[in-house]
């Protein structure tokens, strides 16, 4: 249904319709005996919900709800915790999935071993194209960019594209780049080939890895919907009910569409769109585009590249490398006739931003469409290093910092490398969500793991998976329990104008819940991340047991 006036969030008349329809006092189920999160603006826990047609239609005590409301399907939970279905406000939900059939170069010690589980990779699951995913140079011994002569004589005769974690580096081999025409005097704006003694050594940055990428073969419908499928199963087993999608082309928006109709797709998707002109012309030249499972509503851009690559755009030059300040991917003209674009046309914009120069860019864009107290919602996305002087322009121009936490405990180890003193600039979750009062945090998959229970604990204990740092990083800026829960639910749907319809466990919304085998609220820090989950609700469908 496309809409030409923004939706701030609503219940359907045909809503409305069913839940008061259960006057009959018969609902499809209840949940009782449970410690129930509302995550409403109180944070009340309940003992009990009812939900019919789809829909949570009260909650309360386990007595009242049950001498009030009758169900076939009744659960008792024996205390378990119970919270609204989990939200990721930033991943790459499609990329996940197809990504799932490439070699995952993470976790290794060194370039050489990364190859080794490359050819392994490929022995099993062989391709014309060698693709692999999730390599870091930061994690290894010794912690500089690969280059290219181990592909060269592991593959001489087969292509490969090898993404770095980040997704804005990656490396080439001489087949690919052969494919590609290379010469010497390549150039490419807003990306680098790197070379040693004017020799490119395989390594692409940002915009430059598109040189070899355009020619890997695009993916069939079939591998699109297996993917979706595959996508959505990992996802309900970590508790995740909806996502948005950060960048995403027309032919993949209609997919998610058709795939939700059909009723093959039940994952709720949040569509960031690319800037093409075939989704101006499809969506944003019509308006927002909004049914029960789909939003589209929101343009994605990139302003600068990623930290760990030193694509990042900063203010002052790197402290591990002066001579360079980073990378902008797009140029300032474009970057603000996309916003206008998508300001005239009603739509949210969200930027990728990970450097101070960056955010300062795109805050200065901002403040050409936006007036103080206005309820765009424009997105900071990452928000990771922000100058002190550009943070009270995200409160003044109710600007939305979208963060990761795990980016934090994933990259503190070396970061500090990158930023010198300016460290304590970075990753400043505490600081961005007093701005406004609220953010969102999702984790980027799969550049992070798709669990956001690992974005809970990151942001309330700010420690990575081994426990380090003992007393947390920086933890000034760590987030109480409650933000974090908040982060993860309502925050996260009220950054994509859904706050009415999902986010919180109240009548009328959605029943998008999650059962845990342990109450995150209460546990250790130290068992967060091992926390399970037992059950997943999509629409009060069980979409997931571990049992």
């Amino acid at each position: 249904m496309f809409l030409k006036l923004k939706p701030l969030g609503f219940l359907s008349s045909l809503s409305i319709f069913l839940i008061m329809s259960c006057t009959s006092n018969n609902v499809d189920l209840i949940i009782t005996n449970a410690t129930i999160y509302s995550v409403d603006a109180d944070f009340t826990i309940y003992q009990s919900m009812a939900v019919a047609n789809g829909k949570v239609v009260a909650l309360g005590d386990s007595e009242t709800i049950q001498s009030k409301y009758k169900a076939d399907n009744i659960i008792d939970l024996e205390g378990k915790p119970v919270y609204p279905g989990l939200i990721d406000p930033h991943c790459h939900f499609l990329g996940y999935g197809l990504g799932l059939r490439n070699a995952w170069l993470a976790g290794v010690g060194s370039w050489a071993e990364a190859v080794d589980r490359l050819v392994k990779h490929q022995n099993n699951y062989p391709s014309d194209w060698v693709l692999g995913r999730g390599w870091n140079q930061n994690e290894w011994d010794v912690k500089e960019f690969p280059t290219k002569e181990l592909l060269d004589k592991a593959f001489p005769d087969k292509p490969v594209l090898l993404t770095r974690i980040d997704g804005h580096a990656a490396i080439a081999n001489s087949k690919a780049m052969e494919l590609a025409g290379f010469s010497a005097d390549t150039l490419v704006t807003g990306g680098e080939i790197v070379r040693v003694n004017g020799e490119p050594t395989g390594v692409l940055v940002d915009n430059a890895i598109n040189l070899v990428r355009d020619l890997v073969p695009a993916d069939s419908k079939d591998d699109k919907v297996l993917a979706l499928d595959n996508a959505q199963q990992n996802c309900f087993a970590v508790g995740l009910t909806s996502v948005s999608d950060a960048g995403t082309d027309l032919a993949d928006a209609l997919l998610f569409d058709e795939l939700h109709k059909a009723g093959k797709l039940k994952m709720k998707i949040n569509v960031m769109l690319n800037p093409t002109q075939e989704n101006y012309a499809h969506f944003l030249d019509k308006g927002v585009y909004v049914t029960p499972n789909l939003s589209v509503r929101t343009v994605k851009l990139f302003a600068d590249g990623a930290l760990g690559s030193r694509g990042a755009l900063m203010i002052e030059p790197y402290s591990d490398a002066p001579g360079t300040i980073g990378l902008q991917l797009e140029t300032t003209e474009k970057l603000t006739a996309v916003s206008r674009k998508a300001y005239e046309s009603g739509y949210q914009v969200a930027v990728h931003c990970i450097g101070d120069a960056a955010a300062r860019l795109m805050i200065d864009i901002f403040e050409e469409f936006l007036e103080p107290d206005n309820d765009l919602r424009w997105r900071i996305e990452h928000a990771q290093t922000i100058h002190p002087d550009d943070l009270p322009r995200f409160g003044r121009l109710a600007i939305v910092p979208s963060v990761q936490t795990t980016h934090a405990t994933s990259d503190m180890i070396w970061a500090v490398d990158r930023l010198g003193d300016r460290i304590k600039y970075a990753y400043t979750y505490q600081d961005l969500l007093k701005q406004n009062g609220w953010l969102p945090n999702g984790s980027d998959f799969p550049i992070e793991h798709i669990n956001p229970l690992y974005g809970f604990y990151a942001g309330v204990a700010r420690q990575n998976m081994d426990g380090f740092p003992p007393d947390g990083f920086q933890m000034e800026n760590a987030l109480t329990r409650e933000q974090a829960l908040r982060a993860m639910t309502i925050w996260a749907a009220k950054a994509a104008f859904e706050e009415d319809v999902k986010g919180s466990l109240e009548p009328g919304k959605a029943a998008d819940f999650v059962v845990l085998e342990d109450d995150i609220m209460t546990a250790p820090n130290s068992k967060l991340p091992s926390v399970k989950v037992e059950k997943t609700f999509v629409n009060g469908e069980l979409v997931y047991s571990i049992k």
